[in-house]
């Protein structure tokens, strides 16, 4: 047979028996079959250059070097999805699809922990894979999509074809991975997520090729151009078309039948071969999704229900303290590394001596833990029925870890405190505070240049940030610090000083002084020398400032340290005062007002700055004191809490309503 059409029978042959094995789980030839012919091909291609196609079965295995990945701007949004946690959540979010959709019906699917990714074929050839990116710009990846034998590379149709789903990292691949990085002494991935994202974004396809991913595809983006009506349907046709569908779906037609199917899942979820934090319900017309739409950041007609935090057992190996800016002591655990909801959890804080003595927690204790929101770790309990008579009680120190100074346990309060004000742990934390974003904002000051810079001697204080202009050419002579990043540091610390005195109250670090307390402060007094004369009865007059809070002010103004740090913050031209704001009169002043769901039309500080500004008490929960509730979509259990309450509620529209009538 001539060579060339060997080599063009010898790819379609492949891909068929790849199809079989990888897609429909139904191998059809023995691997040393396909090996021998993948053998051939490679030979044949090697002597015949120009008949090289980037889609052929090949290149799976040879692929090749990038010196980058170029940027992609998708056809439509890839859009995220809102997160609810109970059954009262799916209730809620079934009725406001049911209050516009008649026989609504949807399909319950797999949210898996991976890469979002979009595919795109033309002529029945695969054109190109993009990530999700921030869901309007991407990264073109098609080169390590190509290395995953799962992905057709030639599909049976000539229509232009857009599919959407999610590449992941099989758990057994992640365990053969990290056992890699460990015999090569590098540090191991945490989940098989963050290895996932990593292999995709190898500019050396081989690499991404030697950590074996997968994908299954969920979304198929132009499924009308097929007639297709349904998301099921749109499910069939996909694998019909050789993509990999997850056959873990059904189609529900209330909340309850939704939520029975997700139990069952949840039962299985540890003995799936893949990674899910969740079930992804979306409405199954759709015509009737087109409808809804979306909002700025998410569908309207799809929602993911994220399961409780899995909780597992380890060894608690130790407790060590650290040291915050305000001196607060705390206590975090040394575990025995395990994996939890997807990651590796080797530590956890503790908070403080209470919860220590609460759960009577002994050094050597097998505990439970579990991930708060899936996100922090937590020690949940001890386990005394495994103690052996080896485990030690903890023994909280008297003395701060870093200086040797004598700890103080203030009244009222859980926490100790080393209040020595030179402790190098306190030196830095304060100054890591005083710089951050939330603070004065000085981007370019991280965490590891301050302490970098506080080692060589050029900060040991606050005030030592705004004379690090006078040390310019030292800083030249260090390691990695070239002219352009020293001025722009020097540049970004000099904008600083025009923060605005509510910011540069919370950078300080009062104890007990948070964002809104600095701010409310801020607005009272207007200056930092009112404030500063401010007495306690003065304090406790305004609104959201407590009897401790006061206390904690006037001390803090009667240190000698902190008046000589405001005198220089003062010389050195930092803004010591604040613009006060008038306030509107409107439906929310002096009401209780609490924000849920998306908001379309702001984010959820916008929307926070506009209740402020007409003269609303913004909370985070709901409670009979709540005068309103205002939701977006997706709203869940505090619309469902204040529906119960008999707490006015106001949805979006409503409320856009409300702040044209305060403003006009």
């Amino acid at each position: 047979m001539d060579e060339k059409k060997r080599i063009l029978e010898l790819r379609k042959i492949l891909e068929e028996y790849s199809i079989a094995y990888y897609v429909y789980d139904d191998p059809t030839v023995p691997d040393q079959e396909y090996d021998r012919l993948l053998d051939e091909l490679i030979h044949l291609e090697q002597k015949h250059p120009e008949m090289y196609d980037a889609n052929s079965p090949s290149q799976r295995i040879i692929g090749s070097v990038l010196d980058g990945f170029e940027k992609v701007t998708h056809t439509s949004l890839m859009l995220s999805l809102s997160d609810i946690f109970n059954l009262d959540e799916i209730r809620a979010f079934c009725s406001r699809i049911e209050e516009s959709v008649t026989d609504a019906e949807y399909v319950v699917e797999c949210k898996y922990d991976g890469l979002a990714m979009s595919l795109t074929y033309d002529n029945g050839e695969f054109i190109r894979a993009v990530t999700r990116g921030d869901g309007t710009v991407g990264e073109d990846v098609s080169n390590n999509i190509r290395t995953i034998p799962s992905i057709p590379m030639h599909i049976p149709t000539q229509q232009h074809v857009e599919v959407r789903g999610e590449v992941y990292m099989p758990k057994q691949s992640f365990e053969k991975l990290n056992a890699k990085q460990k015999a090569a002494h590098k540090k191991p991935f945490a989940n098989p997520r963050n290895a996932a994202a990593g292999s995709i974004r190898q500019l050396d396809s081989r690499i991404c090729a030697s950590r074996k991913l997968d994908a299954y595809w969920y979304y198929f983006q132009n499924a009308q151009d097929f007639g297709i009506l349904t998301q099921e349907e749109a499910l069939e046709k996909m694998h019909e078309l050789h993509f990999r569908v997850n056959p873990i779906r059904k189609v529900c037609k209330n909340a309850d039948e939704i939520w029975a199917f997700i139990q069952e899942i949840g039962e299985k979820r540890e003995s799936l071969p893949y990674e899910i934090d969740g079930m992804v319900i979306k409405l199954n017309s759709l015509t009737d999704s087109s409808r809804l739409g979306t909002t700025v950041k998410v569908p309207r007609y799809a929602i993911a229900y994220k399961f409780p935090a899995q909780q597992v057992q380890t060894r608690l190996l130790d407790i060590q303290l650290s040291v915050g800016r305000t001196g607060k002591i705390t206590p975090n655990a040394v575990l025995e590394p395990v994996r939890v909801a997807g990651t590796t959890v080797q530590a956890a804080t503790l908070h403080n001596e209470d919860m220590i003595l609460h759960k009577d927690l002994r050094i050597g204790d097998i505990v439970v833990i579990h991930k708060a929101g899936e996100i922090i770790p937590e020690v949940v309990r001890a386990i005394p029925q495994r103690r052996d008579g080896t485990q030690k009680p903890y023994i909280f120190p008297s003395t701060c870890p870093v200086c040797g100074s004598k700890l103080v346990r203030f009244e009222d309060e859980a926490a100790h405190y080393c209040v020595n004000q030179d402790c190098p742990a306190r030196v830095v934390e304060s100054m890591i505070h005083f710089a951050s974003r939330d603070a004065m904002d000085i981007e370019t000051l991280g965490d590891k240049k301050i302490e970098q810079l506080h080692d060589w001697g050029l900060l040991n204080s606050i005030e030592d940030i705004y004379f690090l202009k006078d040390h310019r050419e030292e800083l030249l002579n260090k390691p990695h610090y070239q002219a352009k990043s020293v001025d722009k540091l020097l540049e970004q610390i000099e904008a600083s000083k025009k923060q605005e005195l509510g910011v540069l109250l919370f950078g300080l670090g009062i104890r007990q002084v948070g964002k809104k307390a600095a701010m409310i402060l801020a607005n009272a007094f207007g200056s930092m020398d009112a404030l500063r004369q401010a007495s306690i009865d003065d304090l406790i007059q305004i609104k959201d400032i407590g009897q401790i809070t006061a206390e904690s002010i006037v001390a803090f103004f009667q240190e000698e340290k902190n008046i000589h740090l405001i005198q220089v913050l003062q010389d050195q031209g930092l803004c010591m005062t604040q613009t006060k704001k008038s306030i509107q009169q409107s439906r929310f002043t002096n009401k209780t007002c609490v924000l849920t769901g998306t908001l379309e039309h702001y984010t959820r500080n916008e929307a926070k700055a506009i209740l402020v500004s007409l003269g609303a008490n913004v909370s985070g929960s709901v409670s009979k004191k709540t005068d309103y509730v205002i939701y977006g979509t997706a709203a869940g259990s505090k619309l469902t809490k204040a529906q119960t309450l008999g707490v006015a509620t106001m949805s979006e529209d409503e409320f856009l309503q409300e702040v044209e009538n305060a403003q006009a």
